[in-house]
């Protein structure tokens, strides 16, 4: 097979387009054709050397695909050869063949071409098990969402909408927020120009809002704690500003009935992938079927040119997700 791993740690120049032996399906995976492989930011900390990939995992880059199952592994009842799929994976994206459990992979929904699938696992496993199952939202409850035009953003203001919540979100430009509330969001905020506490303060009459994905960390903790509402939750999954410490005032934790959490993904179980495959195949899906919901794909590159897309993620003038394709 063809893919692209990381030669050193460095920037997008490391990454080399390379030959080695096609993988194989162990018990319960699947041997997946790659059509297409969506790019996220762990890749990019990974190609520097700030991510390794997990025990066991593949060293290629890369962490969701949508393809075609072309074999299947021992025990595997639930894929036939043939099977269109999207998959989440712990690394190995990055190729013409990769290997996926079983239990992560999903049927591709009907309205998706196959390039649009593959934008669709990482983010989507992301938000679900942070914004509604430790971030506990509901329909009717305010939600904000730090990198509101990120895939994690523009995945997060979609189905926090589409599940009847009032969202609210962050981004860099006034053109950005313009984006995000095209996606559903009620208000953008300009991050650059305005103080975001004091917007979400203005909006919610003093309220604040019930829960926020934070996606920098310790730069905007304090603000994140003044955004929320009483019972409030904050759901940190990552560490983009500056620093990676805070302090808490406790006694604010207390009064208030506040919750602050956090998760990565790329190192939990397969079982505990599978649960969240299985809640979104019955929460989320339909609501791809139906198109109410629907990935954003800002730009695609072919395999061989995955160091220019890691200079656009690096960027950050994209809208949505940037898509590796595979000929």
């Amino acid at each position: 097979m063809q893919c692209v791993e990381i030669a050193e740690p460095g920037g997008p120049e490391v990454l080399r387009l390379v030959e080695r032996p096609d993988p194989r399906p162990a018990a319960g995976e699947v041997l997946i054709a790659v059509s297409a492989a969506g790019i996220n930011r762990p890749d990019v900390l990974q190609r520097r050397g700030r991510y390794p990939p997990p025990e066991g995992a593949s060293d290629l880059p890369g962490l969701e695909v949508a393809g075609t199952v072309e074999a299947v592994g021992a025990g595997v009842t639930s894929w036939r050869v043939g099977d269109r799929v999207c998959a989440l994976l712990s690394g190995g994206g990055y190729a013409t063949k990769c290997v996926a459990p079983a239990a992560q992979c999903l049927p591709i929904p009907s309205p998706l071409d196959i390039v649009a699938a593959a934008a669709v696992p990482e983010t989507f496993f992301t938000v679900w098990t942070n914004v509604f199952e430790r971030g506990r939202l509901q329909a009717d409850e305010s939600f904000l969402v730090h990198g509101g035009t990120s895939g994690i953003g523009t995945t997060a203001i979609q189905l926090a909408a589409a599940r009847g919540a009032r969202v609210f979100a962050t981004a860099g430009s006034d053109e950005k927020c313009r984006a995000c509330e095209k996606l559903g969001a009620a208000r953008g905020i300009n991050y650059r120009t305005e103080d975001f506490a004091a917007v979400v303060r203005e909006q919610t009459g003093g309220r604040g809002v019930d829960a926020i994905l934070d996606i920098i960390g310790a730069e905007y903790f304090t603000r994140n704690l003044e955004s929320l509402a009483h019972d409030g939750r904050l759901v940190v999954i990552g560490l983009m500003g500056k620093g990676t410490s805070s302090t808490v005032d406790l006694g604010q934790v207390l009064r208030r009935w506040l919750t602050i959490t956090g998760s990565t993904l790329r190192s939990r179980s397969v079982e505990e992938k599978g649960a969240i495959a299985a809640a979104l195949r019955r929460e989320v899906w339909p609501l791809l079927e139906s198109g109410r919901v629907a990935p954003v794909v800002y730009r695609t590159f072919p395999l061989a040119e995955a160091a220019a897309a890691h200079r656009l993620m690096e960027s950050g003038e994209h809208i949505g997700k940037i898509v590796l394709t595979v000929p």
